[in-house]
């Protein structure tokens, strides 16, 4: 690592939300249910948000698409959206935080097409690592390409396919895009869902039980990229999508109760799932992976505190562990009893920062580098429980430094005796690849600092431990045939 005396961006100190995707197929209001989950996973992705249906006219098949910028409930405020427009039993929709091409009208998913074989529809989380090739491998068989955004590549792979059926197309289309996707795709044959072979993003199968207009019990079947999704609309998770397999929901899975599975790759390899969803962007109350995300924090935060505790300072004032909200919560909660019960430590855990949650995205414009300011519109602290106390500080990660920095300035306001922080992720050292945005190496406050120490020490804390890779991997569920991506920790990709 090389050495340097400060960090200086004006951008969030945190890696940005990558996107969600949702679809549900059999239910007479499909496009409403897709709202309400897109909104459950609005944590994902806040830059625009979109919902496509499917439906039949006059026995031909059409499509209907709602695409905006802005936070789900903006972009469909207008009921007569769902009532007039969004009708079908069977929708997909998407949550858009812009990994891979600019923030326009034409990068906003889903993404839909009409071809050969009929309308095709496509939400995608992830990130493809050989766009360029392939789109210039397309535009010479004449693709055109509407957006910037490396998912639009998924419409003309199977467009330009010579398989039959949607579904083979689908499956080529996917043995040749590479790198990261989750994908919920609406065909003529019904809903597709698939996970690449690496399984990096995640995905998650439900069935939601309703009545009908003559109260009749109804089954329709839902996917989304976590479960809190399923929970807002009173849908049971069957489990998760596996990695390298492509799901097909239709008429004759809500006869029968039998999902079409087929794998993409002849041979399955080793699942590398993201490890950062358990740290950081996942909700606590989803499950991912089929694990549950609260437990595993919890187990982070509990290995925090065995391999770093923190102690009473001399004069004997007792640890109070405050966290930064809201993805550092759960992860505090188990350091702080384990310092206390495990170490046999007198720990408090308090709530010490308060976050606002009604703070626009625009509220600071770009290029305003007014840090502290910003930080101080989205937190307050609770002088009370800070003042003259020994804290420790939990947060999930650091990434640039920057803004937690100021935080850590605005904590020192409240005048605590003592100020440490625990990190319950290692040190992020590279960026990511696979539909996450990092900012480049040169950016990342651990590329710049040899030690835990002189990073503490930059950042204006008495005390800073990083939870070591071991612990984290210790930390996570561990399945036959999975691994996870630790690549923004050890830039082994």
């Amino acid at each position: 690592m090389n050495k340097s005396k400060s960090i200086t961006t004006n951008q969030i100190d945190k890696p940005q939300s990558n996107c969600g995707i949702v679809g549900i197929y059999g239910h007479p209001q499909a496009s409403v249910m897709a709202y309400y989950m897109l909104h459950s996973l609005q944590h994902r992705g806040q830059e625009a948000a979109g919902i496509t249906t499917f439906f039949k006219d006059n026995n031909k098949w059409k499509y209907a698409s709602h695409r905006k910028d802005g936070l789900v409930l903006n972009v469909f405020e207008d009921q007569k959206i769902f009532t007039e427009k969004l009708i079908g039993n069977m929708a997909i929709g998407h949550n858009r935080y812009a990994i891979i091409g600019n923030s326009t009208d034409a990068n906003i998913q889903p993404f839909n097409m009409c071809y050969g074989n009929g309308n095709i529809s496509l939400s995608h989380n992830g990130c493809l690592y050989n766009p360029k090739s392939l789109q210039k491998e397309l535009e010479s068989k004449g693709a055109i390409f509407t957006s910037t955004s490396d998912s639009e590549l998924f419409l003309h792979l199977i467009a330009h396919s010579k398989k039959k059926t949607q579904v083979e197309q689908i499956l080529e289309a996917l043995t040749i895009a590479k790198g990261a996707y989750s994908l919920a795709i609406l065909t003529e044959e019904g809903l597709v869902a698939a996970r690449d072979p690496n399984g990096i993003r995640p995905l998650s199968l439900g069935k939601l039980v309703f009545k009908d207009e003559n109260n009749k019990e109804q089954i329709a079947y839902v996917v989304a990229s976590e479960t809190c999704a399923f929970d807002m609309i009173g849908a049971k998770e069957i489990r998760s999508i596996k990695h390298n397999e492509l799901i097909v929901i239709d008429d004759e899975t809500l006869n029968t109760g039998e999902v079409k599975s087929y794998n993409i790759l002849p041979k399955t390899p080793i699942a590398h799932h993201c490890i950062f969803e358990y740290i950081y962007f996942a909700r606590p109350d989803s499950r991912v992976f089929g694990h549950n995300v609260d437990k595993a924090r919890r187990k982070i935060g509990k290995n925090l505190a065995a391999e770093h505790p923190a102690h009473p300072t001399k004069d004997g004032k007792k640890v109070t562990v405050i966290s930064i909200p809201d993805s550092g919560n759960t992860s505090a909660i188990g350091y702080a009893r384990t310092n206390h019960e495990l170490n046999e430590i007198d720990t408090v855990f308090e709530i010490g920062l308060i976050r606002s949650h009604y703070v626009g995205r625009t509220f600071i414009q770009p290029g305003q580098d007014n840090r502290e300011f910003k930080v101080k519109s989205k937190f307050n602290t609770v002088k009370g429980v800070i003042e003259d106390r020994n804290i420790v500080i939990v947060d999930d990660s650091i990434v640039r430094g920057t803004t937690s920095k100021s935080l850590i300035k605005l904590i020192r306001n409240a005048n605590p005796a003592k100020l440490q922080m625990r990190i319950a992720s290692p040190p992020v050292v590279s960026p990511c690849y696979y539909g996450m945005d990092f900012p480049t190496k040169e950016e990342l406050i651990a590329n710049h600092f040899n030690t835990e120490e002189e990073i503490g020490k930059e950042l204006g804390l008495d005390g800073l431990h990083y939870l070591s890779l071991n612990k984290l991997l210790e930390s996570v569920p561990r399945d036959e045939g999975i691994d996870y991506c630790t690549a923004c920790f050890t830039d082994s990709y």
